[in-house]
């Protein structure tokens, strides 16, 4: 996949997932990502030292 398809694909998720959303699910869904992303990048780098 390309840098450009890859962006596309990543907001048009984006905008499905936020689609009908309260801004409080938007909020706690934010806050989920986050904390995801947070530790897929912890056990990355503690797993390739």
């Amino acid at each position: 996949m390309q840098n450009c398809e890859f962006v596309t694909f990543i907001s048009i998720l984006a905008c499905k997932i936020a689609k009908d959303k309260t801004q409080d699910e938007l909020n706690i869904l934010s806050a989920f990502f986050t904390q995801l992303r947070r530790h897929i990048s912890n056990f990355i780098y503690f797993r390739h030292r």
